[in-house]
């Protein structure tokens, strides 16, 4: 098995590519070790030490570091561990594969915000999905959306930068109603 690895706009965060599927559909954050019980492949990685967030896209896995660790140094460790847990069989999440990432939405801006996750879906989380993260819907209110950086996207320098000229500019764009983007924390 031989594992790629790309750098992110996040130099804290290293984007792995097994070369097989990771999730079938959908996404999955793990924030923190604790957020790892269903799945033995982060739990895997977090083993590695050092390592503070897990991220698994389609056929990606996005590990970040701590601040203090050295990529050189645990680098190898983490090839390790998706090497080891490939070669296992096990499931990379047990019970419940990962779902659309969207919050729901109920209420009189149904149609504004159906239209917003179609935008995301199709014109923004592919694009951030190359860089190894994710950003999905939170919320709407009065003009404002409200989105959560997943993967190589929270935490990243540029993700401020992506936020406002970015998508901010793309939703005003097609969608009168939006006024403003803003990230929430997990």
């Amino acid at each position: 098995m031989f594992i790629q690895t790309e750098s992110t706009p996040n130099p804290a965060t290293l984007k792995f590519l097994p070369g097989q599927t990771v999730l079938e559909m959908g996404t999955a954050d793990f924030p923190n070790a604790e957020a790892a019980g269903k799945s033995p492949l982060a739990k895997r990685i977090f083993a590695v030490g050092d390592v503070t967030g897990v991220f698994f896209g389609n056929d990606f896995v996005t590990v970040t570091k701590a601040d203090s660790a050295e990529w050189d140094h645990i680098k190898p460790a983490i090839l390790g561990a998706i090497m080891e847990h490939y070669q296992s069989g096990a499931s990379v999440i047990e019970g419940e594969q990962a779902a659309s990432g969207h919050a729901e939405h109920t209420g009189e801006d149904g149609d504004i915000v159906a239209q917003i996750k179609e935008l995301l879906d199709t014109r923004v989380r592919p694009a951030v999905a190359q860089d190894g993260g994710d950003i999905t819907f939170h919320g709407f209110d009065r003009g404002i959306v409200y989105l959560h950086m997943q993967g190589a996207c929270a935490g990243c320098p540029s993700s401020t930068l992506t936020l406002k000229m970015g998508i901010e500019n793309l939703l005003r764009h097609y969608i009168p109603e939006v006024l403003e983007v803003r990230p929430v924390a997990a």
